[in-house]
């Protein structure tokens, strides 16, 4: 009769248990590090927190064009939304007012009239940024800003 120990069987088996024992320790500690950095924690970020952004720091921009009056000139200019526009055959004084909530506002004005001066302004918030006057036939300004 052969007697086989339990020694023997455990030697043969050794490698299996040492990678069942690894495994369980493996898991807890990735279960603990959960518990610690807290990804299973929903407060720290609350669902639907982006959508109740609300706008901030509110720009007023004010676009003029000015001139001899009775002067008709075209105006080109970008809008808040940096859209090109145009005005055909406006009678001078001319302006765009408009506010906005973006955090910068590129805008820029040109125009050309038919007298012999014209002039134009860029004010953001009540400070002038731009201003340009032209005295000439045909007069053509144009104004910039681009820090806004």
């Amino acid at each position: 009769m052969q007697r086989i120990s339990i020694g023997h069987r455990i030697g043969k088996r050794w490698m299996l248990l040492v990678a069942v024992v690894v495994v369980a320790v493996a898991g807890f500690a990735v279960y603990r590090l959960h518990g610690i950095f807290g990804s299973e924690d929903v407060t720290s970020t609350p669902s639907g927190a982006g959508n109740d952004i609300v706008p901030f720091n509110p720009k007023h921009v004010v676009m003029e064009v000015f001139g001899p009056p009775g002067t008709i000139a075209t105006v080109t200019y970008t809008d808040v939304n940096a859209q090109p526009q145009r005005a055909d055959n406006v009678t001078l004084p001319w302006a765009y007012d408009t506010t906005t909530t973006q955090p910068a506002v590129f805008v820029n004005v040109s125009a050309q009239g038919d007298g012999d001066s014209i002039g134009c302004r860029i004010k953001i918030d009540d400070v002038v940024k731009d201003e340009r006057t032209v005295n000439t036939l045909n007069a053509f300004t144009y104004c910039l800003d681009k820090s806004g």
